[in-house]
């Protein structure tokens, strides 16, 4: 069953819905949302999205009025969206060659609109994972 029909606007998930619907790739989920966590001190917000792209409960991670990404469940495996605005292209162009040839070509067929690359990332392995990561650290610098 989609998750959108299992959880309608009406009916949100719990993080342990989300852990169990997305299954074996649990752990980068967990990984992921601890690595913000402990980077950057943010919290999740849980959302409904009616977009007919990605429709249903996600979770947005926001600092300040910057958005770092919003994760999809999927079964089996998650979608993180980074957004690469303008202030953020020459960055991540210059890093491309240390990022998975998935993202690389994912990132290259990605037109630009809206103000920036937006990439749905399927994260199933580790190695994509370090690459939103690394996305996320482009687009939001630490301040020291």
């Amino acid at each position: 069953m989609k998750w959108d029909e299992l959880f309608n606007a009406n009916n949100q998930p719990s993080y342990g819905d989300i852990k169990k619907f997305i299954g074996e790739d649990e752990p980068l989920w967990s990984e992921l949302l601890t690595y913000i966590d402990s980077t950057y001190q943010i919290q999740p917000k849980m959302s409904y999205s009616k977009c007919s792209a990605q429709p249903g409960w996600n979770v947005k991670y926001q600092k300040s009025s910057k958005s770092l990404c919003t994760l999809y469940p999927m079964d089996g495996y998650f979608i993180a969206l980074v957004v690469v605005g303008t202030k953020e292209e020459n960055a991540v162009e210059m890093a491309l060659g240390a990022f998975t040839p998935y993202v690389q070509n994912l990132y290259r067929k990605t037109s630009f609109s809206c103000g920036g690359r937006w990439l749905m990332i399927e994260v199933k392995d580790k190695s994509v994972l370090d690459d939103i990561k690394r996305l996320i650290a482009i687009r939001v610098k630490l301040k020291r």
